[in-house]
């Protein structure tokens, strides 16, 4: 007679002794016997029954002897071939059939005899809220049932699978918060239905447990390597497995929370980047979120290049407007700009009414940061010809933009309070931009000597003017930009004024402005020649560059004309005619009303 063969495959494709088939047969009714004892004793512990737990515990320790004997046998003793047939032998005393261990029926749906309802009601453990959603699979129905069951009364919703088929098919259609696995199925085994699932979910989504025979070692080694998160071994003790579910809960848990809150800070970070990124460039807003210095108050001394810019005669105009129209001006203008700013790698540290602070070399330096700047101030000045076309179309009015571009050190970083702080820059330099962009007129940009220096050869100039500002002791140089070569390759568009001679003159009252404040000494000056932008006017006295003025037309008789023209000397040099040319940076519309009609009536 042939004999058995010595091998039979394993659930990885491999080879397995037959004796592990044997084995496994014979640990899974002795299995259930320990778990539905230790469920029962359990039971019987809560309600007090002292003497059936200690029966329950005595049929759980003999059974588990068993499983020690069982795993005893060898291979060559499990796997050997039958005995030759015998002689039949007498037929053995009736008794009442009794069906195989692993056929046994779970009790009816009837419900449950009266001495186990007596017992579950003599119970007093309070149940917990569901800790999430299981999955048991496993071929076997006593298995199944007695597992589900005492997961159940440890607060779990337990949902069971038959086979791996129907696992998946569960998996598919609800959520699940784990699954424990059998390894040994029929059909789709237990690694097969593991590789499926975590094509679909990973490791962290769906923690998976493998149940495993002892001598499956292979099985769990590819098992975990497949992704598996842990396994358990049979017999299942119970206090194991529940350990080990409620650590993958954890960890899942664990997982969900730290990602909800990463979804919230991401959503938070897209809400100030939103915000705050219309203001500040793209590495600032970076700084200030991803890394824990970037929120610290405090500073830094380093050379930055400050761009200040700021409208002419914008505050005259805001008292002849509308605050709806003061507001889409400003809208449009500030838009406009501060798209130029961050697009040329700038910071925007504030908006101060109608002006602009920005700087270039900071959070981050670049060794053009200079010559960065006065691209972007050619690129601002020659989008306002957008910016009034808009106006225009609006039925709002024109305005103009003067620039100025310094650099130097200064104190840069997060300044204010724990409360309140922004990103920003301050020191001498700061107030030396803010002193040359005084000197502008619309449509101008002044760079210092400084930034002529750091910037190179880039830049194209035109005149240099030196003057005086309050504060600083020496002199200070300042140069008229022209343009912007290299890869900027900006220039701004000559200024033609195209002054028109007035006959007959225009005759004005003089004032100069000191700063904010006007003179209380008034000259007669002269307008000679003139255009709706600029004039050349004639004084008694010197006028230094850069000096800014109010003047108000006179009528024949000498009388002061409503409104007022506001300019700037260009040149403290006189022409032939003994006239400054000046440029207007405001005007109130009846006086350029006025000045349109000396210069219509001299054409005739």
């Amino acid at each position: 007679m042939a004999s058995p063969p010595d091998d039979t495959p394993a659930a990885d494709g491999g080879a397995r002794p037959a004796g592990a088939d044997l084995r496994h047969d014979l640990r899974t009714p002795i299995n259930q016997i320990i778990g539905y004892s230790e469920m029962l004793e359990e039971d019987a512990a809560a309600a007090g029954q002292a003497k059936m737990s200690g029966d329950l515990k005595r049929i759980a320790e003999a059974a588990r002897r068993m499983l020690e004997l069982i795993d005893r046998i060898p291979d060559r003793l499990a796997a050997a071939p039958p005995a030759p047939a015998l002689a039949a032998a007498p037929p053995p005393p009736a008794r009442t059939a009794r069906p195989a261990a692993a056929d046994v029926p779970l009790p009816s749906e009837d419900g449950p005899g009266p001495a186990t309802l007596a017992l579950r009601a003599a119970v007093s453990k309070t149940r917990g809220e569901s800790g999430g959603t299981l999955l048991v699979v496993d071929d076997n129905e006593l298995n199944r049932d007695m597992l589900s069951r005492r997961l159940r009364s440890r607060g779990y919703e337990v949902v069971t699978a038959e086979d791996g088929q129907n696992a998946l098919d569960l998996v598919k259609s609800r959520r699940f918060d784990l699954i424990l696995l059998d390894i040994m199925m029929p059909v789709l085994s237990g690694l097969d239905v593991l590789k499926v699932i975590r094509a679909t979910y990973s490791v962290a989504e769906l923690p998976i447990i493998m149940a495993t025979a002892k001598d499956q070692g292979t099985d769990v080694v590819e098992a975990l390597r497949m992704g598996a998160n842990d396994y358990v071994t049979k017999p299942l003790d119970f206090p194991v497995v529940l350990a080990r579910a409620e650590t993958q809960l954890s960890l899942k848990r664990a997982m969900e929370e730290i990602k909800r809150l990463a979804n919230q800070l991401e959503k938070r970070n897209r809400f100030i980047k939103h915000t705050f990124g219309r203001y500040l460039s793209e590495e600032v807003v970076d700084r200030l979120l991803e890394t824990p210095e970037g929120l610290q108050l405090g500073g830094e001394k380093r050379e930055v290049t400050i761009l200040l810019a700021d409208l002419r005669g914008f505050t005259a105009m805001a008292d002849r407007y509308t605050p709806e129209q003061v507001v889409r001006v400003l809208n449009k203008y500030l838009g406009t700009m501060a798209d130029l700013i961050i697009g040329h790698q700038g910071t925007i540290d504030e908006f101060i009414g109608d002006a602009i602070l920005a700087i270039f070399g900071a959070p981050e330096t670049r060794p053009d940061d200079a010559a960065r700047a006065c691209a972007c101030a050619v690129a601002m000045q020659l989008a306002m010809n957008e910016v009034n076309a808009f106006n225009r179309r609006e039925g709002l009015p024109e305005v103009q933009m003067g620039i100025a571009v310094n650099t130097g050190q200064v104190i840069v970083g997060n300044i204010g309070s724990e409360s309140r702080a922004k990103y920003g820059v301050v020191g001498t330099h700061v107030n030396l931009a803010g002193r040359i962009e005084g000197f502008t007129v619309g449509e101008q940009v002044l760079v210092s000597a400084s930034t002529v220096a750091k910037a190179g050869e880039a830049l194209e100039l035109g005149q240099r003017v030196t003057f005086q500002a309050k504060g600083f002791k020496d002199p200070i140089d300042v140069y008229d930009l022209v343009g912007v070569g290299g890869s900027w390759n900006g220039r701004l568009p000559p200024r033609d004024d195209h002054l028109e001679p007035l006959s007959p003159a225009l005759t004005v009252a003089v004032s100069v402005l000191e700063g904010k404040q006007m003179s209380d000494t008034t000259v007669p000056g002269t307008l000679l020649r003139a255009s709706t932008s600029a004039a050349t006017l004639r004084v008694p006295r010197p006028l230094s560059a850069f000096a800014n003025l109010r003047l108000r037309l006179q009528g024949a008789d000498g009388a002061v004309r409503p409104g007022d023209l506001y300019a700037k000397v260009v040149s403290g040099e006189p022409d032939a005619d003994g006239g400054l040319l000046v440029r207007f940076t405001s005007a109130d519309p009846e006086v350029m009303d006025a000045l349109r009609q000396a210069l219509a009536g001299s054409a005739k």
